[in-house]
């Protein structure tokens, strides 16, 4: 069976940057779209940034221009920078990814931030 793993998180200060990755624990083929949610307490999840194989991005209105996604393909990572953090973007950060024949969807256990002074 294979997981999703992420690393990264913490506790960071308001403006401050912290950098997220994920990537499978074993051996698994054809991943396509990635992207990383995040759910803060009392919230739904939401969506933060998603990219596909060709690397084409997308983000959420709320992190556009401080968050950037990128991948790694022949690793089966996917990376998510957070620059310019705010107490707002507290929450677990999960990680995404499908299995692009079988359009199965893996997520990873999440990584608490916490962005507080």
């Amino acid at each position: 069976q294979v997981q999703l793993v992420e690393s990264g998180g913490g506790l960071v200060q308001p403006g401050g940057s912290l950098s997220l990755s994920c990537a499978p624990s074993g051996s698994i083929f054809g991943l396509g779209d990635m992207g990383w949610y995040r759910q803060a307490p009392g919230k739904q999840r939401e969506l933060v940034a998603s990219i596909t194989r060709g690397s084409t991005t997308n983000y959420a209105d709320s992190v556009q221009g401080r968050f950037t996604i990128s991948r790694a393909n022949a690793k089966n990572t996917v990376y998510l920078q957070m620059n310019s953090l705010k107490p707002e973007d507290t929450a677990v950060y999960y990680c995404k990814a499908e299995q692009s024949w079988t359009h199965t969807l893996y997520w990873g256990q999440g990584t608490q931030v916490t962005v507080s002074s």
